[in-house]
């Protein structure tokens, strides 16, 4: 491989991107990018004699050295024949596809364009499976029907996955419509054959993914409905706000918009380095010490999953900043009150716990404890993501209205008797504190224990009362309300447990693959 050749083509790049005003869409500095051209001798002077003749407008003003262009499409039709060129001249190399959109957040970042080609890590081989804008690689049913149910896809909306029961095969999920259920979405088993091509049914076999697919692009031919449009995609978070952008200076940060305010803080909405939106806790000095925020931090980093709000960095002096992922539609708690969530059916009620407990059920494996779980400390996101917030914070803070867990600012009512009397806090009463929060959603909510004081509950409690089940919710949810409810902590469902039972409530009678009409 000619990398002399390389490495000339991707110093015209770089000069391309750094002489690049996008503001302006104007280029720069046309003697310093003419001289680079040359050096590719005649391949490059067809580049040039194309961008003359079609990119120019109005033509290049050597008094100003500079050319107003389109900027994207200069640098679209420079990679094109980029690639050409190597493909060409060099032979198998290998190109790849970047899976999402994203913009740079330091100078030293790439960015990249959903699907356009780039030579990056962390993008797929471009005539890989991966690659394709239909397939999701790994993701469960649960999250699976979640995407495809989001508001604005329509009937035949569709996407495939891997198979969670069968290795090597792969699942294609299709949005339906029909009078009894309405809206729902139907799983079909794609089987791979012994010499690698893939079926639905036997009767109508392909070599390949792509050209299954769109086989029933063109006809349903026995499945629920044609495939008519690829689901859209929601980018992963990424592990942090860039490379070793953990402990940040204060001045990184603007704060933009005050989202709330509570006994021991703000939170914002800002933005870090001019080019991320995050949300911002600002903490009043003397809610927690520095050094155990900072240490209680960084096992916080390390809770990574798709139920919880990443922590993206710190200001560890104070008054101590929290950096986390910006979620849009705020709390689960004003969400259900003021927002949205007013008009939400059981349905997807249920799902959103089930998102919780899926949270939950994680921290459980990993042996910690959240001490805080209720509506108020959920975050809520587009498509009705809900991700856990200020899971460990509750630990830390020295205040003594708050500590003596009586007081008026501690949370009596979510809290387990055992936890508020003793201190005893468990993974088990964060169970109790599920069970609270499974009534602030079918009440869209409305406090728990409605008329009664702290101390009143706490009395109440210890003498075996439990909440009446609420308006309108179904008393197998009761049931499962009061399972979490259960004096002795032992006795009390797993996470794993609820979050199964959620995921299943309106889903258990159901088969898990279609077998399809007439396949």
């Amino acid at each position: 491989m000619n990398l002399g050749l390389i490495s000339y083509w991707q110093t015209l790049l770089l000069l391309m991107l750094r002489n690049v005003d996008s503001h302006k869409k104007t280029c720069h500095g046309w003697s310093t990018f003419i001289q680079t051209i040359c050096l590719l001798g005649e391949i490059s002077c067809a580049i040039i004699l194309k961008l003359t003749s079609t990119h120019m407008s109005p033509p290049l003003r050597n008094q100003k050295e500079c050319f107003e262009v389109n900027v994207h499409t200069v640098l679209k039709l420079i990679w094109t024949l980029f690639s050409s060129v190597l493909c060409s001249f060099l032979g198998g190399v290998t190109f790849f596809v970047a899976l999402y959109d994203y913009e740079a957040r330091t100078s030293d970042d790439l960015s990249t364009v959903d699907h356009e080609q780039c030579f990056t890590k962390g993008c797929s081989l471009s005539d890989s499976v991966p690659s394709l804008r239909w397939y999701f690689g790994k993701m469960g049913r649960k999250d699976t029907e979640r995407l495809l149910l989001n508001p604005g896809n329509n009937r035949g909306t569709f996407l495939v996955r891997e198979s969670e029961t069968t290795k090597g095969a792969y699942s294609l999920s299709i949005r339906d419509w029909d009078d009894a259920k309405g809206d729902n979405v139907k799983h079909y088993k794609i089987r791979k054959l012994d010499n690698g091509g893939y079926y639905i049914t036997t009767r109508a076999q392909f070599d390949t993914l792509q050209k299954l697919v769109k086989h029933y692009t063109e006809h349903a031919d026995g499945l629920c409905h044609r495939l008519t449009t690829v689901c859209p995609t929601v980018k992963p978070q990424t592990q942090g706000l860039a490379k070793d952008a953990w402990e940040i200076p204060r001045e990184s940060l603007r704060l933009e918009l005050k989202l709330g305010q509570g006994c021991f803080g703000e939170v914002w909405m800002g933005t870090w380095n001019g080019t991320t939106k995050v949300a911002i806790k600002t903490l009043k000095p003397g809610t927690m010490s520095p050094e155990a925020f900072l240490q209680e931090a960084q096992i916080m980093k390390k809770l990574r999953h798709d139920k919880l709000v990443p922590l993206y960095a710190v200001v560890s002096e104070e008054p101590i900043y929290i950096v986390t992922e910006y979620m849009a539609k705020g709390s689960l708690l004003d969400f259900l009150k003021e927002g949205d969530g007013k008009f939400l059916k059981l349905p997807l009620l249920v799902d959103m716990a089930a998102q919780i407990a899926d949270g939950m059920a994680f921290i459980e494996r990993m042996n910690y404890i959240h001490r805080d779980l209720r509506a108020a400390n959920i975050l809520v996101g587009d498509n009705l993501v809900c991700k856990i917030a200020d899971f460990g914070l509750a630990r830390l803070i020295e205040d003594n209205e708050y500590t003596a867990r009586q007081g008026a600012k501690f949370p009596i009512k979510w809290t387990a008797p055992e936890a508020a009397l003793y201190g005893r806090f468990t993974i088990k009463s964060d169970v109790w504190s599920f069970g609270i929060l499974l009534t602030e959603l079918v009440t869209k909510g409305r406090v728990p224990y409605p008329g009664m004081v702290n101390r009143e509950v706490l009395e109440q409690v210890e003498r075996g009362y439990r909440m009446p089940c609420p308006q309108g919710c179904p008393e197998s949810l009761h049931e499962m309300m009061k399972l979490c409810w259960k004096k002795d902590p032992d006795e009390r469902p797993t996470f794993e447990y609820i979050q199964s039972f959620l995921e299943d409530y309106f889903t258990a009678t159901e088969p898990q693959y279609q077998p399809g009409d007439n396949l």
